[in-house]
């Protein structure tokens, strides 16, 4: 990382983070999930204004918890089928899988980069038993979920936000607080960091119990309900009485200190990324004959800058002055995901999908809260020499 001028991510762990967790180290005797994760999930809870939320060890595993935990609750069977977008994280289309569910595939748009709006339609014709519609806030812009809601409208509505903390919807509240369930994580390079980690949250008191036992192996002990789950289950110890299928997605108690001193300039750090977020909305714009310009509604919470290139002669052009710059860039998420070797058995059922675009033009960089007036004139002299 040290080689870039540029890197895709920097350290947001602080000194006054560190000391923290030294300190906390020196004082306490407990470290695995213990009260400074139930700090941390009763913060974050009311950080996000949600009632419930878990700390768990991943995004990746806040996904598949919500998805696990979602079937169980709502009784639905394997091959019921979820509508995904085709550019997102892995493991958001992994655990859909794994949990015996059907993917299908829906095209993106190129304003927020979540599903095609018309293509959702043609999907709700085609397929109107969707079960569960499990949108991404990719790169921290605000999907339509309103919109995809009234499209789906017996569809239980998930949502990935896990690197999109702190954007919102048009009634101002943020996302991953008002649906079912909502999945966000704390990755190194993410909007703040426990190093590894993640939340689900959500306003289901059901739902969290019930993923509060699969989140540590299905034990009733971990259940709000323990006393009910014992007089029920006189013949077993309690200790170990296990209600569901369960897995070992706890954090611990020093990830949530992390958390917990992050927690508190989230909101600044997510001020300065979107404010960088215009900069470079700015620059694009006065550049339409070279790039797709994405949408600046301010509901968002910036996470990277994309460059979806008119051609891709501009785009082999952008690279090659990336890395003469030092300047580090990733593709667009996955780009499209049904091009993985992962994912080959499956279909977009549609012709020249946007999906393809991305996969084909377009780049990301990095946008963080140390991305300032240098990087910015490093930026507008590579966009200069670009023909």
């Amino acid at each position: 990382m040290s080689g870039y001028k540029w890197p895709l991510m920097k350290n947001t762990i602080s000194i006054g983070d560190r000391l923290k967790l030294a300190k906390f180290v020196l004082t306490s005797d407990r470290f695995t999930a213990g009260q400074m994760v139930k700090q941390f999930e009763k913060e974050w809870s009311d950080w996000l204004g949600c009632e419930e939320s878990l700390f768990v060890s991943s995004g990746s595993t806040a996904n598949f918890l919500l998805l696990s935990a979602v079937k169980e609750l709502y009784g639905l069977k394997n091959g019921d089928k979820v509508l995904v977008p085709a550019c997102t994280w892995v493991t958001n289309i992994a655990p859909v899988i794994q949990l015996g569910f059907e993917p299908v595939f829906c095209d993106i748009n190129l304003d927020d980069y979540s599903f095609r709006y018309d293509h959702l339609e043609t999907i709700a014709q085609k397929h109107p038993d969707i079960k569960i519609v499990f949108i991404t806030h990719l790169l921290g812009y605000s999907a339509k979920n309103e919109f995809i809601q009234s499209v789906f409208p017996n569809a239980l509505i998930l949502e990935d936000v896990c690197e999109s903390h702190g954007c919102t919807g048009p009634s101002g509240k943020k996302r991953g607080s008002e649906y079912i369930g909502g999945t966000f994580s704390f990755y190194f390079g993410h909007h703040m960091t426990t190093i590894e980690g993640g939340m689900v949250s959500t306003n289901n008191k059901e739902l969290a119990d019930l993923m509060r036992m699969k989140r540590s192996h299905g034990l009733a002990r971990e259940s709000k309900n323990f006393d009910k789950h014992k007089q029920n289950n006189p013949d077993i110890i309690p200790s170990f009485l296990f209600m569901t299928d369960g897995y070992n997605f706890r954090n611990t108690d020093l990830g949530a200190v992390l958390g917990i001193s992050q927690l508190k300039r989230l909101t600044s750090m997510v001020e300065k990324r979107n404010k960088n977020y215009s900069r470079y909305y700015n620059l694009l714009s006065n550049n339409k004959d070279k790039f797709c310009v994405p949408v600046n509604n301010g509901r968002m919470s910036s996470f990277a800058f994309p460059f979806i290139c008119n051609t891709k002669a501009c785009k082999r052009d952008l690279i090659s002055l990336f890395e003469e710059y030092g300047i580090e860039y990733r593709p667009v998420v996955s780009g499209n995901l049904l091009k993985q070797p992962f994912l080959s058995g499956y279909n977009l059922d549609i012709e020249n999908p946007n999906v393809d675009i991305l996969h084909e033009r377009g780049v990301y960089i990095a946008n963080n809260h140390f991305v300032g007036d240098a990087e910015f004139e490093m930026l507008e002299e590579i966009i200069r020499q670009l023909t």
